[in-house]
């Protein structure tokens, strides 16, 4: 069967979610940017936010209580710009539109992350390009679980073997495959992806 839709996930795939870039746009000091690095990006809080069950406000008062008060700005500056600080990968977002609009296959995000996130898409250019964006702090749902492919599924009205999903995470790609979804793991090269997309 002929794959139709192709599921793109969103940090790594589409853009360069990198912790030390974020904060080196707010802060030049080299020990300050290790330190506010590490408490504001610590996974204690990002897996919770993917998952929707802290709030914005509950982040940043436990990063205060790691912090020394002449950093508590600098943080709060870095936590609520860093959806501004996420360079797009060179050659996905031409990639997306290409397989859209010469291949007409339908396009979709799917991403582990944040209702803060979710909540400023519109100003996400590259949001624009997807058909539909899943948020798992918004679908209540994380991959690799298999509810949140039941819910890609369902949400987005496809079937699981005629769809693609490219992320860079190999447990995400376990994920999607044991529940029928043809996957790539995505290296960061959007010429050898197309390549890939090129026999599908």
């Amino acid at each position: 069967m002929s794959r139709r839709n192709v599921v793109f996930d969103f940090g790594q795939v589409m853009v360069r979610f990198e912790p030390s870039y974020m904060v080196g746009r707010y802060v030049t000091d080299k020990e300050d940017a290790r330190l506010l690095e590490g408490v504001i990006f610590d996974r204690l809080y990002w897996d919770r936010l993917d998952r929707g069950d802290i709030t914005d406000k509950e982040v940043m008062d436990a990063c205060r209580e790691r912090l020394p008060e002449r950093l508590w700005s600098a943080a709060e500056e870095i936590y609520y710009n860093w959806i501004y600080n996420i360079p797009e990968i060179k050659g996905m977002r031409e990639l997306v539109a290409h397989l859209r609009d010469e291949r007409g296959m339908r396009v979709f995000l799917l991403s582990n992350i944040c209702k803060y996130f979710a909540s400023h898409e519109n100003e996400i250019e590259v949001l624009r390009e997807f058909e539909r964006c899943i948020y798992s702090a918004v679908a209540g749902h994380v991959k690799p679980n298999r509810d949140m492919f039941e819910y890609l599924c369902d949400t987005c009205d496809i079937s699981p073997e005629e769809t693609v999903f490219v992320d860079d995470n190999a447990a995400n790609i376990a994920g999607a495959e044991s529940f029928g979804i043809k996957g790539y793991l995505f290296d960061g090269d959007a010429e050898r992806l197309s390549k890939f997309f090129e026999n599908i």
